[in-house]
């Protein structure tokens, strides 16, 4: 029962203190209470202004929007606009669809999950709101779990060449979409960071095809992977940005950048009755501000690396670790079961002109089944140490750090000890160590 937080540290009542690698599933990334956010809060209680307005101007709102446009890539900020839409990720889901599907004249949606929808995906089934969107889900591309059976450079060049043939109409039952929607990293779908090249591959693919491109960065955003916002590292420039979770500063935002010439000018579509939250713009304008100005999205860089370079030995020791992946302060540890080595990960059913030749890079140890209970015993055994993790993945057997950028040196090195002994006594104390 927490009663008390700041910073990485959260305190319960009976006095007990843990490191929160949870941060609000990614809200806090400045961590709990942190000063410039507080002040910010303040400072509109103090006013007497208004606390919800929603559709109309206001200084809060005018400073919120003036930070937003210096931190967002250069060539989207040069023609954008900005929608503030309901309190959660998933109600600017719902806003992009709408807009896409406006200018496009078009009903479908290209997604990336593991043959099923994700969350962002998700959320265009929202109770009460039904899109009657038909979406087509295509392979992503990793290395672990490669779809194709061959990971690295290939891999995904062979996902975005399956891609290029479903948009082209080898598959009948997709038809031209409204638009495409990804995460630079997937997060819930288990920390998978999408290639560059990948990316740069879809910024191509939709544009010559007049596909808009929506990029999800609901978990990415505000410098969490190492740039301001994930899909920075690919240098791809996208057409609609979902932003939400870190950009209101602990408190419900959520924004939707796009391109002026998607606006087809339709009043009164629906964007959800909280959208004018001023304390969460306060609160989120604090938040980027502290952020660009202080560079943690190059700390977040920085430490992440080394972060995971540090659990690449907890890989190596342990059977059960099947993969550390992530980028920045997003970092993802997928558990398996140690004793079927043998397994091989089963492939789609793919066209043969699509798969080359060849064996599995060497990426790590072969792909064997997920181990969610395991995972499961981790996380409790992390939560005994003081440590807050959250779990992941199709099967949720992904541990899962989303520690705020404010997280130290000291504070880094005791949460990776913490893991890594949770990790040994769940694995039973020794059993699946490779030693």
């Amino acid at each position: 029962m927490p009663v008390r937080a700041r910073g990485l540290t959260i305190e319960d009542a009976d006095g007990r203190r843990y490191l929160d690698c949870l941060s609000g599933a990614g809200t806090l990334a400045l961590g709990h209470n942190h000063p410039v956010v507080l002040e910010a809060i303040r400072k509109v209680l103090d006013s007497g202004a208004p606390l919800h307005v929603p559709d109309l101007a206001t200084p809060v709102k005018d400073a919120f929007l003036t930070e937003l446009f210096q931190t967002l890539p250069p060539e989207l900020a040069a023609h954008a606009r900005v929608r503030f839409c309901g309190a959660a990720s998933g109600d600017a889901v719902r806003a992009a669809f709408r807009l896409v599907r406006a200018a496009t004249g078009r009903t479908g949606l290209v997604a990336f999950a593991d043959a099923h929808r994700g969350p962002s995906t998700a959320a265009l089934d929202a109770p009460g709101d039904p899109l009657d969107a038909r979406v087509a889900c295509l392979p992503h591309p990793q290395d672990y779990r490669c779809p194709f059976g061959v990971g690295g450079s290939r891999g995904a060049e062979l996902a975005a060449r399956w891609t290029e043939s479903v948009l082209d109409g080898a598959r009948p039952d997709v038809p031209p979409p409204a638009g495409m929607i990804l995460e630079p990293v997937r997060g819930e779908g288990g920390v998978l960071p999408a290639p560059d090249a990948w990316l740069r591959r879809m910024r191509h693919i939709t544009a010559a095809r007049d596909i808009p491109l929506i990029v999800d960065e609901t978990q990415t955003g505000v410098g969490r992977t190492g740039t301001f916002w994930g899909v920075e590292h690919s240098g791809a420039t996208p057409d609609v940005m979902i932003l939400s979770k870190a950009i209101g500063g602990s408190l419900p935002l959520a924004v939707l950048v796009h391109r002026e010439d998607l606006d087809a000018g339709q009043p009164g579509t629906p964007a959800g009755p909280f959208r004018g939250n001023q304390l969460a713009m306060a609160a989120g304008t604090a938040t980027l501000a502290h952020v660009r100005e202080n560079r943690l999205a190059e700390r977040a860089a920085r430490l992440g690396a080394r972060m995971l370079t540090q659990l690449g030995d907890l890989a190596r020791a342990f059977a059960c670790v099947g993969e550390v992946r992530g980028r920045g302060l997003m970092i993802g540890i997928e558990l398996v079961r140690p004793e079927d080595a043998t397994h091989v990960t089963p492939e789609p059913s793919v066209d043969p002109g699509l798969v080359a030749s060849g064996t599995r890079p060497p990426t790590g140890r072969p792909p064997r089944p997920a181990a969610p209970e395991l995972a499961a015993a981790v996380q409790r055994e992390c939560l005994r140490r003081g440590l807050i993790v959250d779990l992941g993945g199709p099967h949720s057997n992904v541990v899962r750090l989303l520690p705020p950028l404010t997280i130290t040196d000291e504070q880094a090195a005791a949460v990776l000890d913490r893991l890594t002994d949770a990790v040994g006594v769940a694995a039973g104390r020794g059993e699946g160590h490779t030693e």
